[in-house]
């Protein structure tokens, strides 16, 4: 039956863990996308494809897929339109986890129990819209309806974050705190690389003109952000070189950047390791996680980025070789002793082998230090998920995984985090029945327990 109590749920283990269990659980969403300011202003959403078509770049890949005019997606179409071409678009997507996530959405936020395909779809379209105009559906009451306890947004190292402390002060069902992403401090190729240094001058407080002002007003941030609750930080590593090199010559490659002079690869590889390497010592003295998603390859399609800009449905797999240089990378900051809690994710799952293997020649302190991520982007799949959970389980202990998020712009994917729990469950149930793990329902449900939840809710430090 079509997401009935039991889907993806195998066999009476799997149900057990998941009902006795995982669905109990609250939710800490430790990475995603959403805006502060929309969680504060909370904002009731006009429709139905605000919720759930606006910004949604994987929706956006299945409508173009099928043909649906790009009017339909990010034009200038009608909002109904827009909903109903999602909906034509639906049931060509069975296998997809699209699929399964916006029927499930349907089901958990909307109580609508319906296919949703174009003949349902001008019911669907009344009945959620109904609902969505309701106290109950504005941006936070949805938050506290999906039992989520804390969400960790992304944020730019020169935001003020002042949402996120209105938020400290008024909202006590959950916390909502920072993620420091420092991408427009490390990409010192970027056209934007010399106005943003600027604006992180007007922030310190005085113009940064050398690489080690720079260092400094980095650090000063990071405390910044640590003081406002902030306990992770996120990285877009998409290439990773490592390339070591002196203060003098990372002085000599600051300047021409700020004058934007031609930098050689040597030159970008060497600013970017060194300035990560001085960002993991600032984390691991402020007991910090740091988070590096790796292999993502942005912007494939010229003519779509020029029309469209990024994160609009455009991005690939890359599939350099990951090894050396992130051995390069950790050994480096291990070798004084200053390597961060991290968390290792790869848009590429041919790299989680190797991540693996090496985050093993790395433990210690606490319990997981290294992880290898959940599933993320083209992984968070009912497959990618299962490898996921596999690599992790047959290289590390999985009783340490610190789980799920949604890494998401969307308010209703906090359902991603029981589609997850499903698999996770049944994963786990399997294994009892092969005869590789005791039938024992305090054992297991702790284990259960811990990945759902309590691992990240320790592990993080909040």
């Amino acid at each position: 039956m079509f997401l009935n109590d039991d889907f993806l749920l195998p066999n009476e283990w799997a149900k057990t863990l998941f009902h006795q269990h995982a669905a109990k659980m609250p939710i800490i969403d430790y990475h995603c996308h959403l805006d502060p300011k929309e969680i504060y202003e909370n904002k009731p959403f006009k429709n139905v494809t605000e919720a759930w078509l606006g910004g949604d770049h994987y929706k956006w890949r299945l409508m173009r897929a099928c043909g649906v005019p790009e009017s339909h997606i990010t034009g200038d179409a009608s909002d109904y339109d827009k909903f109903l071409a999602w909906c034509q678009t639906m049931p060509k997507t069975i296998g997809n986890p699209l699929y399964t996530w916006t029927h499930l959405e349907l089901k958990r936020f909307f109580g609508v129990d319906l296919v949703i395909n174009e003949k349902n779809a001008p019911e669907i379209w009344e009945r959620a819209n109904a609902k969505l105009a309701t106290a109950d559906f504005c941006r936070r009451e949805i938050i506290k309806n999906s039992n989520v306890k804390v969400i960790c947004t992304t944020d730019d190292p020169i935001d003020d974050l002042a949402y996120h402390q209105r938020l400290a002060k008024e909202e006590v069902a959950f916390k909502v705190l920072p993620t420091f992403r420092p991408d427009k401090a490390l990409n010192l190729d970027k056209p934007d690389f010399e106005q943003w240094i600027t604006q992180l001058g007007e922030v310190y407080g005085k113009p940064i003109d050398s690489y080690q002002e720079l260092i400094s007003a980095l650090e000063s941030r990071v405390q910044y952000f640590h003081d406002q609750g902030g306990r992770l930080s996120d990285h877009a590593l998409d290439v990773l070189h490592y390339e070591a090199a002196s203060p003098e010559v990372l002085e000599a490659i600051f300047v021409k950047a700020l004058k934007q002079e031609a930098l050689t690869p040597t030159e970008i590889a060497a600013y970017k390791t060194e300035t990560l390497t001085h960002l993991f010592h600032f984390y691991h003295a402020r007991n910090w996680t740091a988070q590096l998603h790796i292999h993502a390859y942005r912007n494939c399609n010229d003519r779509m980025y020029q029309q469209l800009g990024p994160d609009t449905g455009y991005d690939g797999i890359n599939d350099l070789s990951l090894t050396i240089p992130l051995q390069q990378l950790l050994n480096r900051a291990d070798k004084t002793d200053q390597l961060p809690k991290t968390i290792l994710y790869s848009l590429n799952p041919n790299d989680y082998p190797v991540i693996v293997a090496l985050m093993s020649c790395f433990q210690k302190e606490s319990p997981g230090k290294l992880q290898l991520g959940s599933g993320w982007w083209y992984n968070d799949t009912l497959a990618g998920m299962r490898q996921q959970l596999t690599v992790f389980a047959d290289g590390s202990p999985l009783a340490n995984f610190v789980g799920m998020l949604t890494d998401s712009r969307s308010f209703l994917s906090y359902t991603r985090h029981e589609y997850f729990r499903r698999v996770l469950c049944g994963f786990i149930s399997e294994i009892v029945e092969r005869g590789e793990a005791p039938a024992d329902e305090a054992y297991l449900g702790k284990i259960v327990e811990d990945i759902s939840y309590h691992n990240a809710a320790n592990y993080f430090n909040f």
